[in-house]
């Protein structure tokens, strides 16, 4: 078996918006009032341009950020949406219990699960390196946090006739995971490792789960009730909820015409001299079939629509337990200040302590897609390549109860969530609405307050470059939902489909 590996990621800057909404941008041009930029899923597309007044913060690729504004207390999801008024930080008594509700209605970081995806390339196939290429441009979903490390890429393991071809590859990726040390390096990641100097930093973990910055000494966290607890929810809702997800993916030639395909799909506007695969003869023949006709029509674009992918998606889970959690702190964790060599070789060569768990396996297909919104090859095989992710991640939720994500809800009057077709929603659908609990020692529960379903005719179609397709609801920026049970329902508590 030979693993390859490739480090070049592609980086991204942060918009978040004084209303909490994030955008994953490339940003072009900083004015005296506007800001403009690209948006990340499509760098290549119309440069958007956003008001300064609009804008909190923007973090660019490097880390460093620049504030423009001041982030308020009560935004409105969209102009036509009545939010509930509520401060962000607000709690609301709980006459019941000893625990107080809190929600962050202005933003969306809430305790996402984190995610780091990866291709599993197959270089004998066709469009094997055009599917690489516009891979390792997709973004995480928005839904997860981006715990991307620097391999992006395996290679396939060679087919054998005496293994099925999923257990082929499940082999491939459980032997990657163990020979490169990938739940160790998560870790590493969580705790912000500096390699060189053995030492860590809680930064992310507080970020990530909104803590309290009083907390981001260890020692002082440690020395508490209320700080240890909040470490042991980090480790229970952060740690323990990252994900590797292992994207198979293969182009699917059902109908033998991958040279006509290849070719059509590198066309700009007008005809390219030559493609890559495609020799001579070929491409005559399907010069000859485009200037029969004066612009993309029908022949053309079924032979585009006809690209299609399958994607076998393998998931993983990083185990992390207070076991794990225990041998973390006491035999490795020191702060900047406190270097320790020791600790930095004990930690470098510990193989056996952080694991992965397999969860489970999903395959797709992509089935037809249509070319509105693109003009280029890689642009086609990004547009199916994305939407057979999404559409094999919302499988994966609908399958596994641990892997489904919990979002928050924007409005209540009417119902908001951000959640759409992309994650498998429709009318048949329904969520539980989770109110979060936190006791006076700082740890979380969540807590079932009702139930709702989609309003049928106001799902937002989510899907990647769904408004260029010109898709009923894409113009929409959330799903409508309406009570089936339950009482009050505030902005901030989270939704999670239910089975």
């Amino acid at each position: 078996m030979v693993l390859f590996c490739v480090t070049g990621l592609y980086a991204q800057d942060i918009i978040l918006k004084i209303n909490g909404d994030e955008i994953r941008a490339k940003v072009t041009e900083i004015g005296i009032n506007d800001v403009k930029y690209n948006r990340f899923d499509n760098l290549t597309g119309p440069i958007y341009t956003l008001s300064k007044s609009e804008i909190f913060k923007i973090t660019y690729e490097d880390g460093s950020h620049d504030i423009f504004g001041k982030a308020i207390a009560n935004p409105s999801v969209t102009p036509s949406v009545t939010s509930y008024s509520q401060p962000v930080d607000q709690t609301i008594s709980n006459s019941t219990s000893q625990s107080t509700a809190y929600t962050h209605a202005s933003s969306d970081k809430y305790r996402r699960s984190s995610l780091y995806s990866l291709l599993i390339k197959h270089p004998d196939k066709e469009f094997a390196n055009d599917i690489e290429e516009v891979f390792k441009s997709i973004p995480i979903p928005e839904k997860f946090n981006n715990h991307d490390l620097k391999f992006k890429v395996v290679n396939a393991m060679s087919p054998r006739e005496d293994t099925a071809k999923d257990l082929q590859q499940l082999d491939n990726t459980q032997s990657f995971i163990v020979t490169n040390d990938i739940g160790r390096r998560l870790v590493a990641k969580w705790f912000d490792y500096d390699s060189k100097t053995g030492t860590f930093d809680l930064g992310l973990i507080f970020d990530r789960g909104l803590y309290d910055a009083s907390f981001s000494d260890i020692k002082t966290a440690l020395a508490t009730t209320r700080g240890y607890n909040m470490l042991k929810d980090a480790g229970i809702e952060l740690i323990g909820n990252t994900y590797i997800i292992f994207n198979d993916i293969q182009y699917v030639n059902k109908e033998d015409r991958a040279a006509v395909v290849g070719f059509v799909l590198g066309m700009t506007g007008e005809i390219a001299g030559g493609v890559a695969g495609v020799t001579s003869g070929k491409t005559s023949a399907v010069s000859s079939l485009v200037s029969a006709t004066s612009n993309l029509g029908a022949a053309i674009s079924d032979q585009i629509a006809g690209f299609s992918v399958e994607v076998t998606s393998y998931l993983y889970r990083l185990n992390w337990n207070d076991e794990i959690s225990g041998t973390f702190y006491q035999n490795y964790y020191v702060d900047r200040k406190n270097p320790s060599v020791t600790k930095r070789n004990a930690f470098n060569q510990d193989k056996g302590t952080f694991t992965m768990s397999f969860v489970g396996v999903q395959t797709v297909q992509s089935g037809k897609t249509s070319l509105k919104g693109v003009s280029t090859n890689g642009e086609m095989i990004r547009k199916v390549c994305t939407r057979a992710i999404d559409k094999s991640i919302a499988k994966l939720q609908q399958k596994y109860d641990e892997f489904k994500v919990k979002t928050p809800l924007y409005s209540i009057n009417p119902l908001f969530a951000k959640i759409g077709v992309k994650e498998g929603i429709d009318e048949n659908t329904k969520f539980e609405v989770l109110e979060k609990m936190e006791d006076e020692n700082g740890r979380t529960s969540y807590k079932r307050v009702g139930t709702i379903k989609p309003v049928k005719g106001k799902i937002w179609d989510n899907r990647y470059l769904a408004t260029e397709e010109g898709f009923e609801n894409a113009n929409l920026s959330a799903t409508e939902f309406t009570k089936v049970s339950g009482g009050d329902f505030y902005p901030g508590m989270l939704v999670r489909e239910m089975k």
